[in-house]
């Protein structure tokens, strides 16, 4: 029954603005916003606030399961907690990348992300929307940008939340991380079959989320 709601993939590299334009396209349409990344922190950020060893795969993967989530407006609330800003550190993202690549953490988490396409549609950003989570989407879009553009997109980011940041040390971790996520055993980043490119290293968020909305009026004959 699912397969007849729309979705809207899009996949990209750490920093590179999926998640903005994922969420302005979602609020253009109406549709429902699946934040997958989110979803790793969480996973993350509960272990390093529970003592959960992140090289214990089957702990990990436990924890996964059980978590209780909400996405609420602006708000990611977990057990209740607002823990928003608190999962965009760094330290939190690194290992959020680490243990995405434990098939068991994948597995645990793949029916939480399916569960999210309901009715009118969904718009889902992360790193294999396309690619596994929802390769039927009636759109896919592989969206990056340079490391340069991305580094400093997310050295903004962070010091607008409040967070200390050095341009040297993210760039060594985003190209850290492209590498792992990229060359991961499951689900590495890479674009979908069918996927649009679209690299907005020189495009501001408005221009990026109208060429995404422009291939899916395209393709929906609109």
């Amino acid at each position: 029954m699912n397969s007849s709601i729309p979705v809207i993939a899009i996949d990209g590299p750490t920093a590179s603005g999926k998640g903005t334009v994922a969420q302005r396209v979602a609020d253009h349409l109406g549709y429902h916003y699946l934040d997958s990344g989110a979803l790793y922190r969480l996973t993350a950020f509960s272990a390093m606030r529970g003592g959960v060893d992140l090289a214990h795969e089957a702990a990990l993967a436990e924890l996964a399961s059980s978590l209780k989530i909400r996405f609420v407006n602006d708000q990611i609330l977990l057990d209740g907690e607002d823990v928003a800003n608190a999962i965009r550190a760094e330290e939190v993202g690194n290992s959020a990348s680490k243990i995405a690549a434990l098939p068991a953490v994948r597995r645990a988490l793949f029916d939480l992300q399916v569960s999210f396409r309901t009715l009118p549609g969904l718009v889902a950003d992360g790193r294999d929307m396309g690619t596994v989570i929802f390769p039927d989407a009636s759109l896919k879009v592989f969206l990056t940008a340079s490391v340069g553009a991305r580094a400093q997109r997310r050295y903004k980011q962070l010091i607008d939340k409040g967070f200390s940041a050095s341009m040297t040390d993210l760039l060594k971790d985003l190209t850290e991380r492209d590498a792992r996520d990229s060359n991961r055993a499951v689900a590495p980043l890479k674009p979908a079959e069918g996927a649009h490119l679209l690299d907005t290293s020189d495009m501001t968020v408005d221009q990026a989320v109208e060429q995404v909305l422009g291939w899916y009026a395209a393709g929906r004959g609109s």
